[in-house]
């Protein structure tokens, strides 16, 4: 009679599990690597400043600006200006969402009346935002309205483009083989024209978002009482060289946050980008 093993045999790893460790490492050494070349000018900067290479007052050492982002940080400002930006790039990035979404699908849609309206958007395309600042403070006022356009109009035009490209370049096979299984036209929309441009709609409220974060600085810069701008601003008044480069990284660190959260939010939606990414086709 043979004995019986009370041994609990091991689970054969799966496929999601070795996906998931592969992509966990591939992170990890992304990561490393993204933060190599950070990390050697930082010590290289912080180096030269102790031996009196740099100018303290053109470029304060490392130390002493992450001393006074902790220092705004304990006291509650440094989070009350980052708020007050991301407060005001949410409101006016979902505007520009509500508006060039639509007239992208739209104009995607209808080619006579992308012919009759492309003259005059792509006239606007090419005004920058920063050159609307000082009309839209004239006639909007320096309160959050002003601040709310420009955001809205810098992240439009990337939206409305890259839909109108991916609804425009639906490829027409798909739309003939929808036509012979007999699909209406709001089945053609929702099952042809929306998977096929959901890429490059992804791609445009993602540069969106980086136009209007930066367009929103701009503004801060000319005319708020808050925000990481006015931080900026704050700094060149009183001389405080290590308050206006704190405010510059923690401009770069907060967009690449938000970078990152949106890319994290496309693979969410769009599954079968990750999966081309991690097993190329040949």
């Amino acid at each position: 009679m043979k004995a019986s093993s009370n041994t609990p045999r091991k689970k054969p790893k799966t496929l999601r599990g070795a996906l998931t460790n592969s992509m966990r490492t591939r992170f990890l050494i992304t990561l490393f690597q993204g933060l190599a070349l950070p990390v050697i000018i930082l010590v290289i900067w912080e180096i030269l400043s102790a031996l009196g290479r740099l100018n303290g007052y053109l470029l304060p050492p490392p130390s002493q600006i992450w001393d006074r982002l902790l220092t705004i940080a304990s006291n509650g400002l440094l989070i009350k200006h980052i708020s007050t930006s991301l407060y005001r790039v949410v409101i006016g990035f979902t505007l520009a969402l509500c508006l060039a979404l639509p007239l992208g699908f739209l104009l995607g849609l209808l080619p006579g009346v992308r012919s009759f309206l492309s003259p005059s958007l792509s006239f606007f395309q090419q005004i920058p935002a920063i050159a609307w600042i000082p009309m839209f403070i004239l006639w909007l006022g320096i309160d959050e309205t002003s601040k709310f356009a420009i955001i809205m109009y810098s992240a439009f035009f990337p939206i409305f483009l890259n839909t109108l490209h991916g609804i425009a370049s639906t490829d027409t096979e798909l739309k003939e083989v929808a036509y012979i299984y007999g699909l209406s036209r709001w089945g053609l929309i929702t099952q042809v024209y929306l998977p096929s441009a959901a890429p490059s709609v992804f791609v445009g409220m993602r540069l969106g978002l980086s136009y209007c974060w930066r367009s929103l600085v701009a503004a801060e810069l000319l005319g708020s009482s808050q925000g990481i701008g006015y931080l900026i601003q704050e700094g060149r008044e009183m001389a405080q060289t290590d308050l206006m480069l704190g405010g510059v990284l923690v401009i770069g660190l907060v967009g690449l946050s938000l970078d990152f959260a949106f890319r994290r939010l496309e693979t969410t939606f769009l599954p079968w980008q990750e999966k081309r990414e991690i097993h190329p086709t040949k």
